[in-house]
Parts: structure tokens; C-alpha cells; sequence
């Protein structure tokens, strides 16, 4: 079964995305084609988005799902007219809370997703900033003011985990690639030197090799770094160092960067800047 979701907002229509998602993940027998329409802030516009939806319906012989964050009553109610199932997130919910707080809601549109507080906003380009200015091993004499120090193979997720630790919680992420150079005489991986000052500070991720194979081959096909023997090499040495040093650390196979950071902020009880948006 196929069916089609329109996420709509008078925003950025992140929310009306990031619940929609999350709603229609529940359904694992159903295809959802999935159609994001922000800034829908006008009875005009909302009309429009009307002889889409309708003309969506019509195609697919289905009602398309409307999922929105609209804050204005008007353009609510034009959307209402479209030929959709639709869920009104703001009406379901505020609703309620406004009886139990005992006030009206502001309705202003854009609130989860402006600037809001300067200092707030300043703090995530900061961070942001300071995780690509420290990728990759970049500038190991800033770690002293890292707050967490990811490490692992090459290719294993700890560029994008860093990124989304900065953006989403305001945590100042740098990350250590674990290469061949940090070896010892006798083949064992040992810690590097510019990380040892920063043990403590450590956060270990691992992969499956044959995940980590596939990876490195859309990169460098054939090539000795993409081969299975050199990718589980680099894995069962990387997994011997965190165990050996009682490096916390996580294998990222299956998880997504959301899951990867929530489940290092749990377990190292890192602090939030702020709230993810």
C-alpha cells in the first residue's frame, strides 16, 4: 500500500516533518511518499496547496495524510477543505494544555525554529564551528576545550555524530581518526599521543567490517582500505584499544546519528547546551 503525507507549516515545517516522520514510522506495511510544504502562511497559499492535495488524491485513489503545524485559524481552516485525513498537531495539543495551564497559547508562528535567544543561538554556531574546525584530527591543541572526543577507523560515522552533537545539543565534538600510523612495533594499536592528555574525554566508535567494506568501497573501490581483511583488521584492533583503556564506545552499524549521540549522552552523562529543536 502507498499512501502520500503532506507535512505543512507556516514555518520551516521541521516540527510538522520531524512529528510526521515519527507518527508514520509506526507503519512498517505502508509506503509513504512523503512531500514537505513550509511557509504555507497565507489563505492563498493554503488554497493552492488545496488543488494539490485534491489533485493527489485523485491520482493515487487515496487520501494523501495531512500532517501541520499551522498556527493561523484561517489557513486552517482552508486546508480543511483539501480531500486529505488530516492531523492538526497545534489543535490536538494546545488545546488541552491551555486548560491545564490556564492560559491562552501566544500562536505566533516560527517560535520552535527562530533565533530565540541570542546566546543560545550563538552557542550552536559555536559549536558547530569548533566540531569542523576538529575533524578528523584537525587541531588536536584545541581538545583541552572539547567537551567529547570521538574516535574510531576511518569511515565509521564520527564526522556526522560530531555535526549533530554541535546543531542539536551544543556539544563541542572533535574526532580522532585511528590509522595505521598509531601501530606499534608489533601491529597493536596503541592511543595516540595528542589523545592521551584527553582520556577521559574519549568516546569510541565501531562498525561492522563488512558494513565499513561497503562504505570505504563507494569511495575507493578495490583499493586495499576498502578490502574486508584490511576493514576487519582496523575494527578488532580499534575494539581492543577501547577495551584495553576502558574507552567507552558504541557500535554504530545499525544506529542512526540521532540514536549514536542520544545513546553517548546517556552513557556519559555529557551536558546539553540546549534542548534539540
Amino acid at each position: 500500500m502507498t499512501r502520500t503525507a503532506f507535512f505543512i507549516s507556516d514555518g520551516t515545517g521541521i516540527t510538522a516533518e520531524s512529528l510526521g516522520r515519527s507518527l508514520l514510522a509506526q507503519f512498517e506495511n505502508v509506503e509513504i511518499r512523503m512531500v514537505t510544504k513550509p511557509y504555507i502562511d497565507s489563505v492563498e497559499k493554503a488554497e493552492n496547496l488545496v488543488a494539490i492535495i485534491n489533485g493527489t488524491a485523485v491520482k493515487d485513489g487515496e487520501k494523501p495524510i495531512i500532517i501541520d503545524t499551522i498556527v493561523d485559524s484561517n489557513i486552517r481552516d482552508a486546508i480543511r477543505q483539501a480531500e486529505g485525513f488530516m492531523v492538526d498537531i497545534f489543535s490536538t495539543f494546545l488545546k488541552p494544555l491551555e486548560q491545564e495551564l490556564a492560559t491562552h497559547s501566544s500562536y505566533s508562528v516560527g517560535r520552535t525554529h527562530s533565533i530565540g535567544k541570542d546566546e543560545v543561538y550563538m552557542d550552536r554556531i559555536h559549536s558547530v564551528h569548533f566540531a569542523l574546525d576538529n575533524d578528523d584530527g584537525a587541531r588536536t591543541h584545541q581538545y583541552d576545550k572539547a567537551d567529547v572526543i570521538l574516535v574510531g577507523v576511518s569511515r565509521c560515522g564520527k564526522t556526522p555524530t560530531s555535526l549533530y552533537l554541535a546543531l542539536q545539543f551544543g556539544i563541542r565534538a572533535a574526532n580522532y581518526p585511528l590509522t595505521e600510523d598509531d601501530l606499534d612495533e608489533d601491529g597493536t594499536l596503541k592511543l595516540p599521543k595528542a589523545l592521551v592528555p584527553h582520556r577521559h574525554k574519549l568516546f569510541g566508535l565501531t562498525i561492522d567490517p563488512r558494513r565499513l567494506a561497503a562504505i570505504r568501497h563507494e569511495r575507493r573501490p578495490n583499493s586495499r582500505y576498502s578490502s574486508m581483511d584490511q576493514c576487519a583488521q582496523e575494527v578488532g584492533q580499534a575494539e581492543s584499544l577501547y577495551r584495553q583503556l576502558h574507552i567507552p564506545f558504541i557500535d554504530a552499524t545499525r544506529f542512526s546519528v540521532e540514536e549514536i549521540s542520544t545513546r553517548m549522552i546517556a552513557e556519559t552523562g555529557l551536558t546539553r547546551r540546549f534542548s534539540p529543536r
